[in-house]
């Protein structure tokens, strides 16, 4: 099987510091791949690495099977990179842009035109085709930003952070059109902080720290690896300090607390069937108008890992 990224043994270092550590992992084809660690992680300079932008001490990249190199023009044809500060010419129209940049890979102008339209329309910006940049709001440039980026379909994607400081409109638009884009076939590696967005378009996920790969998998297997507790949460009126206290006295409960309407019950890790409470709340007639649980999130996954200290 031929993956769309390979790498290996990747080793990169600065004077003293080890930047990225022994690093390997995989891409699959039609996979959207999300790369996450906090500041100073190593995602940044996996992705220049891999990218040919550094130069690096150890370690192969091979991508769709050919071995990766700053003079590897062919491979770079097929890859498309999207990353956070927008990138576009600021004296050039939206429909001028996004031609300047498919013409650097596609000499032939009508696929040319065709390939224009097709990224327009990906990113819905066809109402400003003949807006210049500085009369575009912040949604709509990160969308320029990657119909720039993608317009010559490329088969290997890199978005880094490209939802920062969007409105939630633009921030969906942007999610649907990468979700579009590897459900055509395109490969993805994706980078973000918001966790909320990994778990919503990812298929698989790689956590780094320190340079290493400390946790890799789906949303799912990654949320049974850390011992974080599910929650019931009930919207009632009242619960008496001895009712709580006898919640808590249940075999599947490790903790309960009552504030502002809320009552809060988090289940020992493993629980499997919610009925106990829920028949403890009948028995105790406590009426809620309202219950829902709240399962560990990869936010949480994050920190237990990562850690919840302050990262330069």
């Amino acid at each position: 099987m031929i993956h769309a990224l390979e790498v290996e043994g990747l080793v990169k270092e600065y004077k003293q510091l080890r930047a990225v550590d022994s690093l390997s992992f995989v891409l699959n084809e039609g996979e959207i791949l999300g790369l996450l660690g906090p500041n100073g992680s190593g995602k940044s300079t996996t992705i220049n690495c891999i990218l040919s932008l550094l130069r690096f001490q150890e370690g192969t990249i091979r991508i769709f099977g050919k071995e990766m190199s700053p003079k590897a023009y062919d491979i770079k044809r097929d890859i498309g990179v999207i990353f956070q500060d927008v990138a576009v010419f600021d004296e050039l129209t939206v429909w001028d842009n996004i031609d300047y940049f498919c013409g650097l890979y596609i000499r032939d102008r009508k696929q040319r035109r065709q390939y224009v339209e097709e990224a327009i329309e990906l990113v819905s910006i066809g109402e400003y085709k003949k807006f210049y940049p500085k009369q575009l709001s912040g949604g709509l440039l990160r969308r320029l930003n990657i119909a720039c980026g993608i317009v010559h379909k490329p088969k290997l994607l890199f978005f880094d952070e490209p939802t920062v400081a969007v409105d939630p409109q633009s921030r969906n638009s942007i999610l649907e059109s990468i979700v579009r884009l590897r459900d055509e076939g395109a490969s993805v590696i994706y980078t973000s902080h918001y966790m909320e967005e990994v778990e919503q378009i990812c298929d698989r996920i790689i956590i780094l720290d320190q340079g290493k790969i400390i946790a890799e998998g789906t949303a799912d297997s990654l949320k049974d690896l850390v011992k974080t507790e599910e929650k019931l949460i009930f919207e009632l009126r009242s619960v008496s300090p001895a009712q709580l206290e006898a919640l808590q006295g249940l075999s599947i409960v490790s903790a309960a607390v009552f504030e502002k309407n809320r009552l809060t019950v988090s289940l020992k890790e493993g629980t499997e069937t919610i009925a106990p409470v829920l028949e403890w709340m009948k028995r105790q007639k406590l009426r809620y108008s309202k219950v829902y649980s709240e399962r560990p999130t990869l936010n949480d996954v994050f920190l237990e890992l990562t850690g919840k200290g302050l990262r330069d």
